[in-house]
């Protein structure tokens, strides 16, 4: 992989040792949902079951993953569900600004509606050509290349549509609330202009 297609900062490690925090939830495909919610165009709720999601189209996307911990995957191959396609599916009403992607356990990452409906983003299902592992997110992990990974989340259960911003789970935590891996956007400090690390 060329230096001028790695992010500041990162490199490529010899495999891909999954990163997440807590236990690897179990999957019960007849408990399962996708829930889309929040300031729908409707106000209503959109609900897919396991089998609903599963059939909806999908498509191929081949992008590189960053992860903030420094490491760059190149060329992942992901199979899923558009972003952009589930919206058309769940419409958000019109002053919707930003997402938070609801996992399971709780988990949470907010990102801007511009993000989520970008080119590449997917719901995904698969990688490599096969089920994407628990470790990595099965059955449905979010994809979001253009964001570091953490952004990208795991075992996805909720889409909810907001008016107004709200930091996820590792925002609280001290991470960039936008998490641009090519203007190293990694800690909640470099948000205010000219600060530098905390003393």
């Amino acid at each position: 992989m060329s230096e001028d297609r790695l992010p500041p900062g990162q490199y490529v490690p010899r495999d891909w040792s999954a990163v997440y925090y807590g236990p690897v939830p179990r999957f019960r495909p007849q408990r399962w949902d996708l829930r889309v919610y929040g300031a729908t165009e409707s106000l209503g709720e959109y609900r897919w079951s396991w089998p609903d999601f599963d059939r909806l189209p999908r498509v191929d996307s081949v992008c590189d993953f960053h992860c903030v911990t420094r490491f760059t995957i190149p060329n992942v191959r992901w199979s899923g569900v558009r972003a952009s396609s589930l919206v058309e599916l769940a419409p958000p009403a019109p002053e919707v600004t930003h997402v938070m992607v609801w996992a399971e356990y709780g988990y949470s990452a907010n990102m801007r509606m511009l993000d989520f409906l970008a080119e590449g983003v997917l719901l995904a299902t698969h990688r490599g050509g096969e089920r994407i592992t628990p470790e990595h997110g099965y059955p449905v992990r979010l994809v979001v290349p253009h964001l570091y990974g953490w952004k990208s989340v795991k075992w996805v259960r909720a889409i909810e549509y907001l008016t107004a911003d709200r930091r996820g789970f590792w925002e609280e935590r001290g991470y960039h609330n936008v998490a641009d891996p090519w203007r190293e956007q990694r800690y909640a400090y470099q948000e205010e202009p000219g600060q530098g690390p905390p003393l």
